[in-house]
């Protein structure tokens, strides 16, 4: 009786649907990716040993260079692993050794081509006493056959498994933890479909894309929600390398030169206490906008937000070797904004301006907090000097310490910048020579 095939097709179509469904979702991602990789080669390797390789062995037996049915399925492997490896490298290792997991995944993968050498070899062998032959009454031949193939993708599971349990170790967030979960468990679900019985492996394999859906759906709802609200303060440039190269890449620990730029608000404090609490509101959200947007612009990253001040990094997680120039152009379109808004503001009784400090210098920028709640945050004197210039300027005024001068240039220093006084600031031993950005 001819193998009713539906199910098989079904089973096919599901693993590229989702295939799909998330390489819309996020296409640039290499995680996304490695996952659709992952989900096409697993339709492939079912509409391949049903619709082709099936027909053609009952129509001609197997052909010397059968083994090439293999490929499919072996790519489902290894892109399973390329994308758990892709997914290690987007969390943060929090000191923990990463090397030895990763290279467990690469052990996992060389296994899998070692899989298909051996249905390369033994494309007969692999056929009958493998392929749909767990539940097989046959003899010990054939039960030694069956383990020649499936020992090389069972050690290769369980060491996949293994590094996807120490992943939890760096204790990601309940998204990533979950999707985590959800493979793991569905693995042997959807590797399970290769080797049983043609009646009941669509059941087993759909079993897993299944549970893993859930984890992956979950995962992808979090993530959107995050990214849109993220957006709105982080800079599109770390985004992206984030995308092209994963989280670690954005947040390990690095002490590099950049300008730092931060504002706030004059005479603020006076402001809120005569304005309702919802007007306050509006000028903050319109005020955290425009210099959103001015960020943005120029490369910078908002570290922080606390009431009327902005601290913005400009060289970090991005680097730039114009950095301080970037941070010039950023401070003076800060203050022609915060002018045009303070204008709108102000009336006769109550007066707001915008005041901006500028500094550059070396800075160790990273991740730290608990494992409940990470900041991205940076540390050293240029932080702190570019707020305490900030608190000197005049309404509409841009301070600039000497650094950043030197780092502009004498040209650019001549026509935009001019010596300001030499300032006692709080936590600098010295007198801190300021300069004054001209006027519009």
């Amino acid at each position: 009786m001819p193998l009713d095939t539906t199910p098989h097709v079904i089973t096919a179509l599901l693993a590229a649907g989702m295939a799909l469904a998330f390489i819309v979702a996020d296409r640039k991602s290499p995680t996304s990716q490695a996952l659709a990789l992952f989900l096409v080669s697993i339709g492939l390797s079912i509409a391949v040993t049903v619709l082709i390789e099936g027909p053609w062995v009952r129509r001609q037996g197997i052909p010397p260079w059968g083994g090439l049915f293999a490929l499919p399925e072996a790519l489902a492997f290894f892109f399973a692993y390329e994308w758990l490896l892709k997914v290690r490298r987007t969390i943060p290792a929090r000191n923990l050794n990463t090397q030895g997991p990763d290279r467990l995944v690469r052990v996992a993968q060389l296994l899998v081509v070692l899989y298909w050498v051996l249905a390369l070899a033994y494309p007969a062998e692999r056929h009958l006493h493998f392929i749909g032959d767990l539940v097989s009454g046959r003899g010990e031949p054939s039960r030694i056959w069956f383990w020649v193939f499936a020992i090389p993708l069972l050690v290769s599971l369980a060491l996949g498994s293994f590094s996807g349990l120490l992943l939890l170790n760096r204790r990601p967030d309940r998204a990533e933890s979950l999707r985590m979960l959800a493979f793991l468990a569905g693995s042997p679900f959807m590797a399970s479909g290769m080797v049983l019985p043609a009646q009941v492996a669509p059941l087993g394999t759909a079993i897993g894309l299944l549970i893993f859906l859930v984890g992956a759906v979950q995962y992808h709802v979090t993530q959107g929600r995050r990214a849109q609200f993220l957006s709105r303060f982080l800079s599109p440039q770390v985004a992206e390398m984030v995308r092209k190269r994963g989280l670690k890449s954005a947040t390990d620990e690095r002490t590099l030169e950049l300008s730092v730029v931060y504002c706030d608000l004059r005479g603020f404090t006076a402001f809120s206490e005569a304005t309702s609490s919802t007007g306050v509101i509006r000028i903050l959200r319109e005020y955290y906008d425009a210099v959103g947007v001015a960020a943005t612009e120029f490369g910078g990253t908002i570290k922080d937000q606390a009431g009327d001040g902005v601290l913005i990094l400009v060289g970090a997680p991005i680097a730039f070797d114009d950095h301080a120039i970037r941070a010039l152009e950023l401070a003076k379109r800060i203050r022609d904004v915060g002018i045009e808004l303070s204008s709108r503001w102000s009336n006769a009784d109550l007066h707001l301006g915008v005041g901006v400090g500028v500094a550059s210098g070396f800075v160790t920028a990273g991740v730290i907090g608990a494992a409940s709640r990470l900041e991205y945050t940076a540390v050293g004197p240029a932080v702190n000097l570019a707020a305490r210039l900030c608190s000197e300027a005049d309404p509409g005024e841009v301070l600039v310490d000497e650094r950043t001068v030197q780092l502009l240039g004498m040209a650019s220093s001549q026509r935009e910048l001019r010596p300001g006084e030499s300032l006692k600031l709080k936590g600098f031993q010295q007198p801190v020579q300021s300069y004054v950005l001209a006027a519009s």
